[in-house]
């Protein structure tokens, strides 16, 4: 077998595991708004257990139904009611031959108090009317639409909504700070004594349920800023009695409950608690806050002394989104360093992630003695074959995750609008239920494809696994749109994942891509294609209307990149601070040029995701970028720019070079060319409308199966 330490049986206390492969938690809302295991939910983990993972370790699982909720559809394990359809869910991933523990969680201080505050007003009447949710859904869907923008930039909004909200709990009234988290506003409170023997004995409670439910152990949340790790770290455990103060009394929170369980559900039955080892408030510098490295590693043995079976490894909090979940920028297995340094202090096993991508490098690491078992999450919403392809030796066949952190912008946004998350590159992600019987019926039917960007290879896989006869047609010499510019900036190399994957994958499933391709009607016709997908992308553009504008040293920051144009010593002014042009900046500043950017608007990267812009951002500021905001560019002269700002004072920045970073226009020209030649023919990805990578890959999918 080609990874043989991977799919070696390995054991967490009594449970012997196939396989060293665990799905770890991650939120994705696919369960039930009541709480309940359905179909949805079941498919998502079908489809990973398949012949594929070793364990299970599901999403979050509130233990109450008032200051626990943290997500609208996520399993409950508060209510009794609830067991049977967990049960169900159990069955089928022990159908699979996988074994699953249940992540139960409490979110404390960090909750979503918006949910606090409205849950028990939504749940309460669906205990009497039929079918409540079915409308329900739709209705809250439509009202946030409307609600969430407003939320999220309403200066009056902003300021006073904290106060319309519930409070959450905490081990101490210690506030999470929005600026860092990109959480909504809140408070925090205390919890008192009772509370907090109440709080406990609903962990103890949920436990029990999840045994009664078939699981094989359950896992305690500790990590990510979540309620336990409150009471562990002392930025946020500031008490003064038995619950504070000492390591033993802010770990009492955790191991009376540990103790409670083993008491209700006896010492076999595993307990796993997922651990934050260190919350690197040093990255956003504040060294010396909060939990860190050597008092994580110092819980993590007491844990084992208090008899977990197993401890599931992470870092960070919301405080510091970028540790907990790493953008592209950070390389494969960067947190391996602290994961072998827990692993020398314990004997029980260690479950770890830290942007594990490929089977080779999990393998080294189980051969490295770094860790016990491989945990993935992300690579899971990517590939749910992972494992299965690792399996048969089939590594080339994965596609793997970028990165791009699409998931969790989703997890957050969709949440709001009542979905699941998504998948930049998998677009049947937590979709299963919907996609899972489309039929093989493209009987040889020829589909040409314009365009071999992440659209089109997407629809050419798609077409192509349903049996049509699938001819790509790409003007370029290579594949991947716009991918080949978003490729050059510093440590984005994971984005020739995507293109050689979604390449490889289009050509796996039988579509032929030729090069080189300038389509015109005739090309068309000599190919008689019963549908013509046209997904010719989009073109950023440099605005004509600006003086200098036609110099040769003025372009789009794309087709700089594209170019991979080299300068140095240079002065640079960039235009527009989306996330193009943030990335055009670092791209110039990391060859040692004086960059400056030019923003219209009053902030820099408006509608960038902010675990981008935190990863952004601070380089730039630290390697001296200028910024000019509220301004507009007016003219481009001979060394220099003219930049005008709201009150219409000018200034003249240093420029050699030019660049716009300020939007995008969909090239769809081939549509109407492709119309006089077949009558089925449609526009994905930016061709139909600009967006992102998601946007792309996921308009193509959800056309190209309704082509039949």
């Amino acid at each position: 077998m080609k990874f043989e330490k991977l799919f070696t049986p390995g054991k967490i206390g009594n449970v012997e595991i196939r396989n060293r492969i665990v799905m770890v938690p991650m939120g994705t809302d696919v369960a039930e708004p009541d709480g309940k295991v359905g179909q949805r939910w079941i498919d998502y983990y079908d489809a990973r257990t398949k012949d594929g993972v070793g364990l299970i370790i599901t999403g979050i699982v509130r233990v109450n139904e008032t200051n626990g909720v943290g997500l609208p559809f996520q399993v409950s394990m508060a209510k009794d009611e609830n067991i049977e359809s967990l049960r169900k869910g159990i069955e089928k991933i022990h159908e699979n031959g996988a074994k699953i523990f249940v992540q139960i969680h409490h979110a404390g201080r960090q909750n979503v108090v918006l949910l606090q505050t409205i849950w028990g007003l939504m749940e309460m009447p669906a205990k009497f009317i039929p079918h409540y949710w079915d409308f329900v859904i739709p209705l809250s869907r439509a009202l946030m639409t409307r609600a969430f923008p407003l939320l999220e930039t309403n200066p009056f909004l902003l300021k006073y909504q904290k106060y319309f909200f519930a409070r959450a709990v905490s081990a101490s009234n210690v506030p999470l700070d929005p600026t860092r988290s990109g959480n909504l506003p809140s408070r925090a409170r205390a919890l008192t004594i009772p509370q907090i023997h109440k709080l406990q004995k609903q962990f103890i409670d949920a436990a029990v349920r999840v045994q009664k439910a078939g699981a094989d152990g359950v896992e305690l949340h500790g990590s990510h800023g979540y309620l336990i790790q409150q009471f562990f770290s002392p930025h946020t455990n500031r008490r003064t009695d038995r619950y504070g103060g000492s390591l033993e009394n802010r770990m009492r929170f955790i191991l009376e409950i540990i103790e409670g369980i083993q008491k209700e559900c006896g010492r076999d039955f595993p307990i796993s608690v997922r651990l934050t080892v260190d919350e690197f408030y040093s990255a956003i510098g504040e060294p010396g806050k909060g939990l860190q490295m050597d008092e994580g590693i110092e819980i993590a043995k007491r844990l084992e002394k208090a008899g977990v079976a197993v401890l599931d490894l992470s870092c960070g909090g919301y405080e510091t989104p970028n540790q907990t979940v790493e953008p592209m920028s950070k390389p494969e297995g960067w947190r391996a360093y602290f994961v072998k340094a827990v692993k020398e202090a314990v004997n029980i096993p260690v479950i770890a992630v830290g942007v594990i991508r490929n089977p080779e490098f999990a393998e080294k690491l189980l051969e490295d003695g770094v860790q016990d078992f491989i945990g993935l999450g992300r690579p899971l919403l990517a590939d749910p074959e992972w494992a299965k392809k690792a399996k048969e030796g089939r590594p080339e066949d994965i596609q793997r995750c970028i990165g791009c952190l699409a998931c969790f912008q989703k997890l957050v946004e969709n949440g709001f609008y009542m979905e699941p998350t998504e998948c930049a590159l998998n677009p049947r992600c937590c979709r299963e239920i919907e996609y899972k019987n489309i039929p093989k019926d493209g009987k040889g039917r020829r589909v040409v494809v314009i365009g071999a960007g992440p659209s089109g290879l997407t629809a050419a896989r798609e077409l192509a696994d349903r049996e049509f006869d699938v001819v790509v047609l790409e003007k370029e010499a290579c594949s991947g749109g716009q991918l080949n510019a978003a490729n050059k900036p510093p440590h984005k190399e994971k984005m020739d994942w995507a293109i050689n994957d979604l390449t490889h994958r289009a050509e796996a499933a039988g579509a032929k891509i030729l090069y080189n391709q300038d389509v015109t009607e005739q090309t068309l016709k000599d190919y008689a294609p019963y549908a013509v997908v046209v997904a010719t992308g989009g073109k950023p553009g440099v605005p004509k209307s600006i003086p200098g504008a036609d110099k040769d040293t003025v372009m789009t920051g794309a087709d700089a990149m594209m170019q991979e144009l080299k300068l140095t010593g240079k002065n640079v002014v960039v235009v527009g601070s989306g996330l193009t042009g943030l990335e055009t900046a670092e791209y110039f500043m990391a060859q040692d040029n004086q960059v400056t950017i030019v923003e219209m608007l009053d902030k820099i990267g408006p509608g960038v995701y902010r675990l981008l812009y935190n990863d952004l951002y601070p380089k730039l500021c630290e390697n001296g970028v200028q910024f000019l905001t509220s301004s507009k560019l007016t003219g481009i002269g001979d060394g220099e720019v003219v930049v005008e700002n709201r009150f219409g004072e000018k200034v003249r920045p240093k420029a050699d070079y030019v660049f716009f970073a300020t939007g995008v226009r969909s090239q769809n020209e081939l549509v109407d060319v492709a119309k006089k030649v077949c009558s089925n023919v449609c526009a994905v990805g930016d061709a139909d409308k600009v967006g992102t990578i998601l946007g792309a890959t996921k308009s193509a999918f959800r056309t190209v199966v309704e082509i039949h």
